[in-house]
């Protein structure tokens, strides 16, 4: 009996909203932590290493993210979506680390769906490749890599949100302190400007 209340008080915990979950946790129960980190460690993980392109600052980083959300706990505001606040937090620790290293590399962007329009890599799907097919995708990530860094810093910064972090429009629009209207409008204008900068150097080297 004890156990079955024991998984129903866990089940509840995990499909409790954010705000519920943190209150648990000042409250004392230090294990419903676990549920914020299992909730988000994953997608942010996937912004985080898209933004860096590095695998182990990306695993630094997300750490310092969730060492940062549980030391402010007590300060955050429960009735605000905890998602926004953690990618705001993500993304500034990228770019303070990219300022660090004054670089800005960008990693493979993976496809995501997307009710207008697939991934510019959703060309790259095969999962078995041939040894041919391996070398091309490589050139073909080198030029998207440059392609997302060749765009504008605000255009960028909703293309990876969007894509890896896969992020609503009005959550975009919160993590970057935007309207929903222009983080949209900012994806929109960045997908012809991206696909411009593909069109020539993919012809060219194929």
């Amino acid at each position: 009996m004890q156990v079955q209340e024991r998984t129903q008080i866990k089940i509840s915990r995990l499909e409790s909203a954010d705000g519920i979950v943190i209150k648990q946790v000042l409250a004392g129960h230090q294990e419903a932590f676990e549920i914020l980190v299992c909730r988000y460690q994953k997608p942010l993980f996937n912004f985080i290493c898209h933004y860096v392109g590095n695998y182990d600052l990306a695993c630094d980083i997300t750490q310092n993210v969730f060492v940062q959300l549980f030391i402010s706990l007590p300060t955050l505001r429960t009735e605000k979506p905890l998602k926004s606040w953690l990618y705001q937090v993500a993304r500034n620790r990228c770019l303070d680390e990219l300022r660090r290293r004054s670089a800005t590399p960008f990693s493979l962007l993976e496809r995501v769906d997307d009710d207008e329009e697939l991934s510019p890599l959703a060309i790259l799907q095969d999962t078995n490749p041939l040894p041919e097919e391996i070398s091309e995708r490589q050139e073909v990530q080198r030029i998207l890599r440059q392609a997302i860094d060749g765009l504008p810093s605000k255009y960028r910064a909703v293309v990876l949100l969007r894509y890896a972090g896969q992020l609503s429009f009005s959550e975009i629009g919160a993590v970057l302190h935007m309207p929903e209207a222009t983080a949209k409008t900012y994806f929109q204008r960045a997908r012809p400007l991206l696909r411009a900068a593909l069109i020539l150097p993919l012809s060219v080297a194929f």
